[in-house]
């Protein structure tokens, strides 16, 4: 299935009349479909267009797009992170994508990278149209323990202060030092001197936001995990444990030598790329055993 040059820009409609945009990298078809979604409030253009072209030029394809609220995508309040939400839109871009001429709806998989894979594997708990998932270092917890009493009794302050009629208080999700305020995502250490310094985010959803337990209605559909092995943003360790605990078909792959933000570029990337691109295959040839 050959390549189609560029990429068309695609809207969306979710249930509630938002529009989602994104690029699609079509194939003469009906062909595959990966629809990937990016990490904590990243637009689509980080990383994701370089892995799409591989995709496609594998035969795939390919749709990267901003969840609701971020970049081209409409939603409101802006930069608002709604996990729940995001994996609701996700189904319904399935719909949508499953329409497209180049499409073959049978033959559907979701990726996604930290914050985006969770999304893409609650969304794959429920919708059974999934005929695969890639889970590229996902972010499992996001509340640490000793974080939680301060930070939640702000959360309700922040709250009680909208219903007052006042603005919702913003703050980046890390600050100058790598620290945020429930201790996600390496807070505190060199995974959050890592991440982005300039996003909004709704600490109320995440703190409500418990994947690991929708992760255990995961139980059918085939799952490759991608771990960097120096994640200082995600512990690899938990996201071992996490996949160890799936009982359906599935692979792991340990990227050595890689970070959060570093494992899809630079030196190993293409064995990366190439060891996702066999599992999809291995999916929808009936290849893949346990």
């Amino acid at each position: 299935m050959a390549p189609i040059s560029g990429f068309q820009v695609i809207e969306c409609r979710t249930i509630d009349n938002t529009i989602i945009r994104g690029c699609f990298y079509a194939v003469t078809g009906p062909a595959p479909v990966i629809i990937m979604t990016p990490g904590f409030n990243c637009v689509k253009e980080m990383l994701l267009p370089d892995v799409a072209e591989i995709f496609q030029s594998s035969g795939f394809n390919a749709f990267i797009y901003d969840p609701r609220s971020i970049g081209d995508s409409d939603g409101s309040p802006r930069n608002q992170i709604d996990p729940l939400r995001q994996a609701e839109d996700l189904t319904d871009i399935i719909t949508h994508i499953s329409g497209l001429p180049s499409v073959d709806a049978s033959q559907i998989i979701l990726w996604g990278m930290s914050f985006g894979a969770t999304v893409s594997a609650c969304t794959a708990a429920l919708d059974r149209r999934v005929k695969g998932l890639v889970m590229v270092c996902p972010i499992l917890s996001f509340v640490k323990p000793e974080k939680r009493g301060k930070a939640f009794v702000q959360i309700i302050k922040d709250r009680q202060s909208q219903l007052r009629g006042n603005e919702a208080f913003t703050l980046p999700p890390f600050n100058a030092r790598g620290e945020n305020p429930i201790g996600m995502a390496g807070s505190g250490g060199p995974g959050g001197l890592e991440s982005f310094q300039f996003m909004n985010a709704s600490y109320f959803k995440l703190a409500l936001f418990e994947p690991k337990s929708l992760l255990s209605m995961l139980d059918a559909t085939p799952i490759m995990m991608i771990v960097p092995e120096l994640d200082a943003m995600s512990p690899p360790e938990e996201q071992i444990e996490a996949f160890e605990k799936f009982q359906q078909p599935k692979r792991l792959y340990i990227a050595k030598g890689k970070g959060h933000l570093t494992v899809l570029s630079g030196d190993g990337s293409e064995k990366v790329s190439q060891a996702q691109i066999q599992f999809m295959e291995a999916v929808l040839h009936g290849g893949l055993t346990d």
